[in-house]
C-alpha cells in the first residue's frame, strides 16, 4: 500500500523546494493536501510524480492537474495574502483550489465540465472557504469579483480582457501562456485600467478549452 504522507513529503522536498519555492505556507499546504484525492482512482499511485496528471475531459481536450512545481511557483509569484480572494479558472477536480484554500481567505473555483465540477465539490467538501461554480472558463466568474488574485489552471494562448477586468486594482493574474515549446508562466498586474505583464519562468501545461487564438488569414 502506498504511503501517501511520505509521497507528499518527497514531492515537496524533491520537486517544489528544489524549484526555489521558499514560501513556507505553500510548502505546508502542499504537504497537507492529499493530491491522490483529486485524480481518478486508477491514477492514485501516480499522484505525486512530476507529471501533469490527466483527470478527465475529452480525447481531443484532456484536462490535467498542473505539475506540482509549476503550481507552486505560480502561487508564489502571485504573492497571496491571508485575506485575499482568489479565482481559479479551469479548476478541474479542485487540487489547486485546495492548496490555495490553505493560503488565501476565500477561493472561487470555476469549471465548465459537469463531471469535473462534481468531482471537485466532493473533494473540496471540507474546504469551507472554497466554492465551486459552473461557467464557461473564458468568462471567469464576474459575480464573485473583484479578485485579489486569479490563477488560470492550465495553458492559454491569450488572457481574455473580460477575465483581467475581474481583478481588483493592484490584483495579480498568473497563468501559463502559449503552447510548448516556448510557453512561459506569466504574471499580470492591474494598475487602474492598465494591465502590465512579464514572464516569470519557463513552463508547460495542458491547454484549457476556450483560450485558443483565432487563426488569421492573409489574402
Amino acid at each position: 500500500m502506498t504511503d501517501y504522507s511520505a509521497a507528499r513529503r518527497h514531492m515537496v522536498d524533491g520537486q517544489v523546494r528544489t524549484a526555489d519555492v521558499t514560501d513556507l505556507r505553500i510548502l505546508a499546504a502542499m504537504q497537507t493536501v492529499p493530491r491522490e484525492r483529486f485524480v481518478p482512482a486508477q491514477s492514485e499511485g501516480l499522484a505525486y510524480l512530476d507529471l501533469a496528471l490527466p483527470v478527465g475531459g475529452t480525447a481531443s481536450a484532456p484536462r490535467c492537474l498542473l505539475k506540482p512545481m509549476v503550481l507552486a511557483k505560480l502561487i508564489q509569484a502571485a504573492g497571496i495574502e491571508s485575506g485575499d480572494k482568489v479565482l481559479v479558472v479551469g479548476s478541474a477536480t479542485g487540487y489547486a483550489a485546495a492548496v490555495l484554500s490553505r493560503i488565501a481567505g476565500q477561493v472561487v473555483a470555476v469549471e465548465q465540465d459537469e463531471s469535473l465540477i462534481q468531482a471537485a465539490r466532493t473533494a473540496l467538501a471540507e474546504d469551507v472557504n472554497t466554492i465551486v461554480v459552473k461557467a464557461p472558463l473564458n468568462e471567469g466568474w464576474t459575480r464573485g469579483g473583484p479578485y485579489d488574485v486569479i490563477l488560470i489552471d492550465g495553458a492559454v494562448e491569450f488572457v481574455p480582457p473580460a477575465i483581467l477586468r475581474q481583478l481588483k486594482n493592484g490584483g495579480r493574474l498568473v497563468c501559463v501562456l502559449g503552447t510548448t515549446p516556448g510557453a512561459s508562466a506569466m504574471l499580470y498586474r492591474r494598475s487602474g485600467d492598465d494591465f502590465g505583464n512579464r514572464p516569470i519562468f519557463d513552463a508547460a501545461a495542458a491547454p484549457l478549452p476556450g483560450f485558443a487564438l483565432t487563426p488569421e488569414f492573409a489574402f
